[in-house]
């Protein structure tokens, strides 16, 4: 298959290509703002496309969905492809479906509460151990009862029955505290008023929405709108690792393949890895390694290359480099860093080179003949075939006019779940409790009788024939003896007026 020509080499004069069966061997994308990072994206989004391969990346900055429209050709542009060797250079757009979790940009995103399970739930709501050990017990005592988590409403229904059954809860499950309960709850209302209840609900995606390809063979680029997502960075980082798994956890196991199945870009990287646990890097080190099997390849996007742990670092096979700025010892830490994940090129300093790259330059190594990663090179990055920047309103709702996905996620499904459920149960016990005002002491006949009742009945509200008749029995036989229990009593207190008032 054709190579994605990325650029042209200027310290051997050679073309930069990454080769599409080295696509799921996952990729870094780092360089200081403003270096041309996005534009590289671009590139490598529409290089994938044209070869049949579907693409999901977030727009972070709004010029990402640029992708959708054709570019205006000829100038400096025309110029600069010539000057790399791209001779059938023309402004095209892409196939695109445009996303976004709040509805507005594209087509609503959307997950069950179940779906995304207590772990990635816990670090959406920001929650400390204790409350988020909590809430696993709440998704576990779901679980036990049958009781379905599709949106916030089911998960606030059930946080409601937990906070009424706590103790049998905590001794069937272990100790949930009403703190915790309540720090949950106020979780929730914060998500909620950031646009994070459209997120939870049905028509869940599907998977295979992401991973479509055009009538033409060109793979569909999925483009998530984040220019509003970003500022709530746990729910950003959180959805896209939580798409992540998805793919991992459902795609079947396919080897190398002379393309990849799906390019899965991460923007904006080190949101993902800020204030992480240990545990979740963990977990993200474990997906990243496996998950090229099964035909995804990975590409991050950050300024800094650590932004990336080491473990995951090492596991990225195909780097772009822009320029970084060292002025500080951050910096100076950076480039560094980047120097030393490069295969050495004797003719190129690349500690000295990186900060002093210009805009659309970069530093690139990609994987060749048998996977092996070769020598840095000094590069012009390829310009894209689309528009390099934003588009209008109308543009974007011709494109979500024309979308292969149709309407079926614009309207939420609301089906039978844990809070129609808890609601229907609460509404059935309050139309059999008893009616008139009368207490429930004085319907069970009371003290001892009631006793004896639950002792051979329950608590419950069952009111068979027998029950009945058992239950005046009861009442009977505990009105006989605490009339002779209180009779007793008023004797020794007080004579015949004790005796009078302890039941005769």
């Amino acid at each position: 298959m054709e190579p994605i020509l990325l650029g042209r080499g200027t310290t051997d004069d050679i073309p930069v290509t990454l080769l599409p069966r080295y696509g799921n061997r996952h990729g870094l994308v780092a360089g200081a703002t403003g270096t041309g990072k996005t534009v590289t994206l671009m590139t490598l989004a529409e290089g994938f496309s044209r070869r049949g391969v579907p693409v999901f990346m977030a727009d972070v900055k709004g010029d990402v969905a640029g992708l959708a429209v054709p570019g205006e050709g000829g100038g400096k542009l025309a110029a600069r492809a010539a000057e790399i060797g791209v001779a059938d250079h023309a402004p095209e757009a892409s196939p695109v479906v445009f996303w976004d979790l709040y509805g507005q940009l594209g087509h609503p995103v959307r997950t069950t509460v179940s779906e995304m399970g207590p772990t990635l739930l816990a670090r959406i709501l920001e929650l400390n151990d204790t409350q988020s050990g909590v809430l696993d017990i709440v998704f576990k005592l779901a679980d036990d009862r049958g009781l379905l988590l599709l949106d916030l409403d089911d998960l606030r229904a059930l946080l409601n029955l937990v906070a009424g059954e706590r103790k049998e809860v905590s001794a069937a499950y272990g100790l949930v505290s009403a703190p915790s309960i309540a720090a949950i709850q106020r979780a929730l209302l914060r998500l909620e008023q950031d646009g994070g209840k459209q997120f939870f609900g049905e028509p869940a995606l599907d998977l295979a929405d992401i991973m479509r390809v055009n009538h033409d063979g060109r793979g569909v680029i999925g483009i998530l709108a984040a220019a509003q997502l970003v500022l709530k960075p746990r729910l950003y980082s959180t959805f896209l690792l939580w798409l992540l798994s998805e793919l991992f956890e459902r795609l079947p196991e396919v080897g190398d393949l002379d393309k990849p199945k799906l390019v899965f870009v991460f923007d904006e990287a080190h949101l993902l890895f800020d204030d992480a646990p240990p545990a979740l890097v963990q977990r993200i080190e474990q997906v990243v390694r496996l998950i090229r099997s099964k035909g995804v390849g990975v590409y991050f996007c950050s300024q800094f290359p650590d932004d990336v742990p080491a473990p995951i670092l090492g596991q990225l096979g195909n780097r772009v480099q822009h320029a970084l700025r060292a002025y500080t010892p951050r910096d100076q830490k950076a480039v560094r860093t980047a120097a030393e994940t490069f295969v050495p090129n004797p003719k190129l300093d690349v500690a000295r080179t990186i900060s002093s790259l210009g805009t659309g330059e970069a530093l690139v190594s990609t994987l060749h003949d048998n996977g092996v990663p070769a020598p840095v090179q000094y590069t012009r990055i390829a310009p894209p075939r689309c528009r390099m920047g934003a588009i209008t309103e109308a543009e974007r709702a011709r494109v979500r006019a024309s979308s292969p996905v149709g309407s079926r996620y614009d309207t939420p499904v609301n089906r039978e779940s844990a809070a129609e459920l808890l609601a229907a149960r609460a509404a059935q016990q309050t139309q059999a409790a008893p009616q008139g005002g009368a207490a429930p002491a004085a319907t069970e006949g009371g003290g001892l009788g009631r006793k004896i009742s639950e002792f051979l009945f329950g608590t419950g509200r069952r009111q068979g024939v027998v029950e009945s008749v058992a239950r005046q029995t009861a009442r009977n036989v505990g009105g006989s003896i605490g009339r002779s229990v209180g009779s007793s009593i008023g004797e020794r207190v007080a004579g015949r007026t004790g005796k009078k008032y302890g039941g005769r």
